[in-house]
């Protein structure tokens, strides 16, 4: 079984990934790397040269291939557009949505465009949250509240959660 982490960008799912993996003896895997390994290039430039469709189908195709078992999955904020990527997360492990408040998302994400954030053009960083908010809750198994929590009290709360279900 692995342990695919969602949410918004900024709420903590590579840091927490890799502490979880520790925690359980699993790999850790940030599907945004493997993306940019095998396009070699850095998110934003993909979808600048690119555009978001492009980068959305290459995005779905390498989380809807990811082959791993006994790993912490950490995909990019956006990876809840992708049905089949999302069902392949259903069949082969438990969904961990790591919710944030969106004031907490903005006082972190300073420039989501170089940052490889998936936005149409003129959207605010609360127009996504409210756009994908619904998708994470929809496909999670699990959700933890991390407002106002550090990431080992999260990380505590996913551990204590996965071994409740």
């Amino acid at each position: 079984m692995n342990v695919i982490l969602i949410g918004m960008p900024t709420c903590g799912k590579s840091t927490v990934g890799v502490l979880v993996a520790k925690a359980l003896g699993y790999d850790f895997v940030d599907t945004d790397l493997l993306i940019q390994k095998r396009e070699k290039r850095k998110l934003g430039e993909i979808i600048a040269a690119e555009g978001m469709e492009a980068f959305s189908r290459i995005e779905e195709e390498v989380n809807a291939s990811l082959q791993a078992e006994h790993t912490v999955v950490a995909p990019g904020g956006s990876v809840v557009y992708g049905k089949r990527a999302m069902e392949h997360f259903q069949q082969t492990g438990k969904i961990v949505y790591l919710h944030l408040s969106c004031p907490a998302i903005e006082a972190r994400l300073k420039d989501a465009r170089a940052r490889g954030v998936v936005m149409k053009e003129g959207m605010t960083i609360e127009d996504l949250y409210e756009e994908r908010r619904p998708l994470y809750e929809k496909y999670a198994d699990i959700t933890i509240e991390c407002d106002g929590r550090t990431m080992e009290e999260i990380v505590s709360l996913v551990l204590a959660a996965l071994r409740r279900s």
